[in-house]
């Protein structure tokens, strides 16, 4: 699962915007492998077509990204539920009770959160006008790594363009 959230400058008419390109100085400055920054790119171009949007040498909006990751350690205690103890039966006395006198196991475990974060900027006034962002579980595995990444931007570019009520 994937959560976002979305911000924008409610002053800007988003039906205006119909082309893009990448800002390349923000693409740069991410700290991901060129790799995940292929993909993300790959995803977003996909996301962009789908919506109407065509990449242009002279683009409406420019597009940048940025990341952050952080490492969950997951600490788990359970009960085993299984001991010796004073049972009953045929009459009293000592034997396998599987209710007294349980065991406590611990698992640990570690996983990464990402947070990946898609500027829309304007290309004229060079001013940000959307912000999608998108936190979550990520994988090392690299066709499903592949796959949480279109899910991120997926999920992200839902909320584009806003729905502005008047």
């Amino acid at each position: 699962m994937v959560s976002i959230s979305a911000d924008y400058d409610t002053n800007v008419d988003f039906s205006k915007y119909k082309s893009y390109a990448y800002y390349k100085p923000g693409i740069d400055k991410v700290e991901i492998s060129d790799l995940d920054k292929r993909r993300i790119l790959r995803a977003i171009d996909e996301k962009m077509l789908e919506k109407g949007f065509v990449k242009s040498e002279t683009p409406d909006l420019l597009i940048s990204i940025f990341t952050k990751s952080r490492e969950q350690v997951n600490v788990n205690q359970f009960n085993t539920g299984w001991g010796w103890g004073l049972g009953w039966g045929w009459g009293w006395g000592w034997g396998w009770n599987p209710f007294m006198m349980g065991g406590q196991q611990t698992a640990v475990s570690t996983s990464t959160e990402g947070t990946l974060y898609i500027d829309f900027i304007d290309a004229t006034k060079k001013e940000l006008i959307w912000q999608g962002e998108g936190s979550g579980v990520l994988t090392k595995n690299s066709p499903k790594k592949e796959q949480r990444i279109k899910e991120f931007v997926t999920t992200i570019l839902s909320q584009y363009p806003p729905t502005i009520s008047k």
